[in-house]
C-alpha cells in the first residue's frame, strides 16, 4: 500500500509565489492545496486538515494573524503547525506571529531551500508531539505499542484498563472544556493512586481515548483496580453542574467507569493486538 502523502496548505495571494511553492513542494513528495484569500484558508484547514500550513500574513481580505487566530481557537484546527510567510521583518510583527502559535517565521525574499527545511523540521516536531495525548500528557500510540510489546516478551507483570464512558454524551451538553478537563482530572486520579500504591517504574499510558492502561508488578493488579475504580467513581457527580446532579443520576448517557484487570500468564498472545482485544474485552 502506498504511504500516504503528507499534506501542505499554502495561503498565499501572490499568484507567482503560491505557484512556484506548490509545484516546488509536489516534486518534493507533498500533497499540496493552494488558497489566495484568507476566509478560503480558514475554511481549507478545516476540511483538508493538512498536516502544515504555510500562511502568508499579508492577504487581500483579512490578514494572516486573523487567519492564525481563527485557525488556534478551533479544535479541528488549534494543533496543525503553521509557518508565516511574509514581507514584515519588524520584531513586533515576528513576536505577533508567535503569540498566536505559529511553529516558525521565514521572510521574504526567502531561500525555498531553507523553508523546505523549516517545513520538515515542523513537520517532524508535530509527529513527535503525537506520541503523547493533547488533553492529558499521557503516552499513547507508538509508545504504548512499544511497552505492550515489551510485556510480550517479559514475565511478571499486570495490566489494569480503565474505561471512561459516555464522555461523548457529556462533551456534546457541555462543550470540549468541560470533557478535557474531566479526562485530565481522571488521569490525575489515576496517577496519585499509582503514586500511592505502585513502584515509580509503573507505566500509564493509552488504549485508546477514553481507555487508560496501567502496567505493575503482578501482585498489585487486584488492589489498583479497586483504588482507581472507587476514587473515580466517587468522583463522577462533581463533574457535572450542581444543579443537574440529580438529573443525571439515572441517565443512560451518564458518565460512568468501566476497568478491568490481566495478569501475566493468564492467557497467551502473539500479536499486541491480541493483549489489546483481551484487556477490552476484561473491563466490566
Amino acid at each position: 500500500m502506498a504511504e500516504t502523502k503528507q499534506k501542505i496548505l499554502i495561503v498565499e495571494d501572490d499568484l507567482d509565489v503560491a505557484d512556484m511553492l506548490n509545484a516546488y513542494f509536489r516534486v518534493q513528495g507533498y500533497e499540496v492545496f493552494t488558497v489566495n484569500w484568507g476566509e478560503d484558508g480558514v475554511r481549507a484547514a478545516g476540511t483538508a486538515r493538512p498536516d502544515l500550513i504555510i500562511l502568508d500574513i499579508r492577504l487581500p481580505d483579512i490578514d494572516g494573524y486573523e487567519v492564525a487566530r481563527r485557525l488556534r481557537s478551533d479544535r479541528r484546527t488549534n494543533d496543525i503547525p503553521i509557518i508565516f510567510l511574509t514581507e514584515k521583518r519588524d520584531r513586533a510583527d515576528r513576536l505577533h506571529g508567535l503569540e498566536l502559535g505559529a511553529d516558525d517565521y521565514i521572510t521574504k525574499p526567502f531561500d525555498v531551500q531553507e523553508l523546505r527545511l523549516r517545513v520538515r523540521n515542523a513537520l517532524r516536531r508535530a509527529s513527535q508531539d503525537t506520541l503523547t495525548n493533547p488533553v492529558t500528557g499521557l503516552p499513547e500510540g507508538a509508545l504504548v505499542e512499544e511497552k505492550l510489546e515489551e510485556c510480550l516478551r517479559q514475565s511478571g507483570w499486570a495490566m489494569v484498563v480503565v474505561s471512561l464512558e459516555n464522555l461523548d454524551a457529556f462533551r456534546e451538553y457541555y462543550g470540549f472544556v468541560a470533557s478535557d478537563d474531566v479526562m485530565r482530572a481522571v488521569s490525575l486520579m489515576i496517577q496519585n493512586s499509582i503514586r500511592e500504591l505502585a513502584s515509580p517504574d509503573s507505566f500509564l499510558g493509552h488504549l485508546a481515548p477514553t481507555d487508560f492502561v496501567l502496567v505493575l508488578e503482578a501482585g498489585l493488579a487486584g488492589t489498583m483496580e479497586e483504588r482507581v475504580r472507587t476514587r473515580l467513581e466517587q468522583s463522577l457527580d462533581y463533574f457535572y453542574p450542581l444543579k443537574d446532579r440529580d438529573q443525571t443520576a439515572t441517565h443512560k448517557k451518564r458518565l460512568a467507569i468501566r476497568s478491568g484487570t490481566l495478569v501475566h500468564g493468564e492467557a497467551r498472545f502473539k500479536t499486541t493486538d491480541e493483549l489489546k482485544a483481551e484487556l477490552f474485552a476484561r473491563k466490566k
